[in-house]
């Protein structure tokens, strides 16, 4: 997956946004003001940082060595991901994954404005 396509497929969730709070490089996508995706798009490799429950978090970090703890971040709730280290379909459903989990702690009433399936 390149930059500009995970750019895209991050976008492509009702309600992202893209923000730069931290640095001008540093995309931070977000869903009712809260991120579920945050990446350096121009950075070699590419890595992004994605939400995940704590015990698939860990299960990922020991069958794929693409997958670490997330930086920077709570290491129990983030995962950093290589992409390219991982099939893209895979970094697809962990990028979905993070989303919904963000999604799901949002209060009631934001989520039904969501209008997600």
């Amino acid at each position: 997956m390149t930059p500009a396509q995970l750019r895209e497929f991050c976008l492509g969730f009702n309600a992202a946004v893209e923000e730069f709070p931290f640095t001008p490089e540093t995309s931070v996508f977000k869903v009712k003001g809260k991120m579920f995706a945050l990446s350096t798009l121009d950075a070699e490799p590419l890595k992004v940082n994605l939400k995940c429950e704590p015990e698939l978090a860990v299960r990922l970090r020991e069958e794929h060595e693409a997958i670490t703890p997330g930086y920077h971040m709570n290491k129990r709730h983030w995962n950093t991901v290589t992409v390219g280290g991982i099939p893209d379909a895979m970094l697809r459903e962990l990028v979905e994954d993070s989303y919904d989990l963000v999604v799901a702690g949002l209060p009631r009433a934001e989520r039904l404005k969501l209008d997600r399936p």
